[in-house]
């Protein structure tokens, strides 16, 4: 049986390493190197993580993006026979909002695919609700979801809701509206 190919992108520090981690029933591949510019943290993705699992007996390989615009070469080149998309955006950043939809719009706009925006860190206080990302982004509430991405089931939860969209026929190739919302 064919790998599905699903894709895991957004801004820097948003969750896609701890997504492709938390899913990956073998030992998740990354390309993580020192930061060479202040970016909140350390270390950064600079060309993709990878890790596979098997959901159904379906096997998938999940392929997470560089958050730095630098790297949105690698934006397009992963996508590249994509069945589906995962934009993550940390919803305590929401200063991140809008390069989560440059990223989006970015990709879907060279690659459409179906895809679901999903709001990382629903665990802590003082975080946006998926439905207010979706009203932001202008997207249906079912489009977009809440998840921890350091938690498997939380991750998981995304993934199949993913797929459910990808089944949706109303769902392809939906970008999102121009929002003219504040993001503070």
């Amino acid at each position: 049986m064919r790998p599905l190919k699903l894709v895991v992108t957004g801004p820097v520090g948003a969750g896609k390493s701890s997504f492709v981690r938390a899913l990956s029933e073998t030992e998740a591949v990354d390309t993580e190197a020192p930061a060479t510019e202040d970016i909140g943290k350390d270390h950064t993705t600079v060309a993709l993580d990878f890790g596979t699992l098997t959901l159904d007996g379906q096997p998938i390989h999940l392929f997470g993006t560089p958050g730095q615009d630098r790297f949105d070469f690698m934006w397009e080149v992963l996508c590249e026979g994509a069945l589906g998309l995962i934009t993550l955006v940390a919803g305590d950043r929401p200063a991140d909002f809008p390069q989560a939809r440059r990223i989006l719009e970015f990709i879907t706009s060279r690659t459409p695919v179906p895809f679901l925006v999903g709001v990382t860190r629903q665990d802590l206080p003082r975080v946006w609700d998926p439905e207010d990302v979706a009203d932001y982004f202008g997207l249906p509430p079912q489009q977009v979801v809440g998840l921890n991405a350091t938690r498997s089931t939380s991750s998981l939860q995304a993934l199949i809701r993913l797929l459910e969209v990808i089944e949706s026929p109303g769902f392809h190739s939906q970008t999102p509206a121009v929002s003219q919302r504040s993001s503070s």
